[in-house]
Formats: C-alpha cells, sequence, structure tokens
C-alpha cells in the first residue's frame, strides 16, 4: 500500500540524522562539553557500574565528546558508521547505568541506543559527506 515510499527511504535518513543530531549537539553534547571538568565528572561516574572507577573527568569528558562530535557526524554524516558505534556504546553505558530506577529514566537512553545501532546498519544515506564520497 505505501509502496510509494520506498524511493524516499534516504529522504527519511536524512531526516533522523537531521533532527537526532542537533539534539545531541545542542541538547546534550554541548552543554556537557561546555560544563566543564564538574560536569565531566558527575558525567564519567557512570562508569563504576562497570567496575571502573578512576579517572571519572575522564570518562565524562569523552561522554560530553562522544555526545557533541557525533551529533555533528549524524548531522553531515561523515565518518557515520566509526561515531554510531561510539554513540551507540555511550548510549547502553547511559541506560545500564539507569538500570534499577525508574523506567523513565532509562527509557530515553535505550531508545537512542535503539535508534544509533540501527543506524549504524543502515548507514547515512545518500543525502551525506559519506554518501557523495562512495559516490
Amino acid at each position: 500500500m505505501f509502496k510509494f515510499l520506498d524511493k524516499y527511504k534516504d529522504l527519511g535518513l536524512l531526516i533522523i540524522r537531521i533532527g537526532l543530531g542537533l539534539m545531541f549537539i545542542f541538547v546534550h553534547g554541548w552543554p556537557k562539553l561546555s560544563g566543564g571538568a564538574p560536569k565531566w565528572e558527575q558525567m564519567g561516574g557512570a562508569m563504576k557500574h562497570f567496575g571502573i572507577t578512576f579517572a571519572p573527568v575522564f570518562w565524562g569528558f569523552m561522554d560530553a565528546f562522544a555526545e557533541f562530535f557525533g551529533g555533528i557526524s549524524l548531522l553531515l554524516g561523515v565518518f557515520f558508521r566509526p561515531m554510531m558505534i561510539i554513540l551507540t556504546i555511550n548510549m547502553f553505558v547511559a541506560f545500564y547505568g539507569g538500570i534499577g530506577g525508574p523506567w523513565s529514566g532509562i527509557s530515553y537512553p535505550l531508545e537512542i541506543f535503539t535508534v544509533t545501532l540501527a543506524m549504524f546498519i543502515l548507514g547515512p544515506g545518500k543525502y551525506s559527506v559519506d554518501g557523495m564520497i562512495r559516490k
């Protein structure tokens, strides 16, 4: 019934990339990146759930870095699949760290984990820097 939409797959991927990329850049990445060491230490504390208790500032900075530059990667579709792996791992850490708390605290990271994993599989589509390079 909706077979005619098949030709718009790349447009759909672009819409997802733009929306999710902007969210990662401006809602998640930039506030964490600009928060400095106190914010990074707070975010990096999530690694304790994996038995990693050293260098929370480093891990928090890596979280902020991944979300900010991952958002740029999503938006432009550049270095796409490597960055989707990084964002998928990042969202797994956020999800796993929230287990045991209310569902409302883990639903968002689980949803974004699912989307970034699917985007890794699908690729950025033809309306992307990676898509243009492949041509």
